[in-house]
């Protein structure tokens, strides 16, 4: 079973369970240290969607059609940069370290991440059939030991938090 993450036209990533694991993890690090807008936040909270040890192995994934990058053009461009600058500081492997193991296909995840999203053209989110998640939804807390966001109150921490432990 895996995961897919849609390019909103023929690009798409198919990863196995354990490597969306990875992907997630990596690029949560970086959106968690550069989220500053409601719009990030948002994004956020639909990286924690993503959490297969909260959700279920084989169940997640999304599209980038998918997602509300705003209603003008400048709000979609910024959102796009947004996703792209947190890309690009995940593949520097920022907190990597904290992850506990070595991810070794992230790198190659966030490339081709990163070309479907520079290939992608947001459009006006007025015709979204996804389930992006609304301002009242964005992950605004964040975990106390690890400081990374969170979809706390309603999970008891974040992804390093809910993550089995290792025998």
């Amino acid at each position: 079973m895996g995961n897919v993450f849609g390019g909103g036209g023929e690009q798409s990533l198919h990863l196995s369970n354990g490597g969306t694991e990875a992907f997630i993890d990596v690029l949560m690090l970086a959106v968690s240290d550069l989220a500053d807008d409601v719009w990030d936040y948002r994004f956020a909270a639909l990286l924690t969607l993503q959490d297969q040890n909260v959700m279920r192995r084989g169940t997640v994934g999304f599209d980038l059609q998918d997602i509300a990058w705003g209603t003008t053009p400048h709000r979609r461009a910024r959102s796009k940069d947004f996703v792209l600058r947190a890309t690009a500081l995940a593949l520097s492997r920022h907190r990597w370290s904290e992850l506990g193991y070595d991810p070794p296909f992230a790198r190659d995840y966030l490339y081709q991440f990163q070309a479907m999203v520079e290939s992608f053209a947001p459009a006006d989110a007025a015709h979204l059939v996804g389930d992006f998640p609304g301002p009242d939804e964005r992950a605004i807390a964040s975990c106390p030991q690890h400081r990374i966001l969170s979809a706390l109150p309603h999970w008891d921490g974040c992804f390093l938090c809910t993550r089995p432990r290792q025998s």
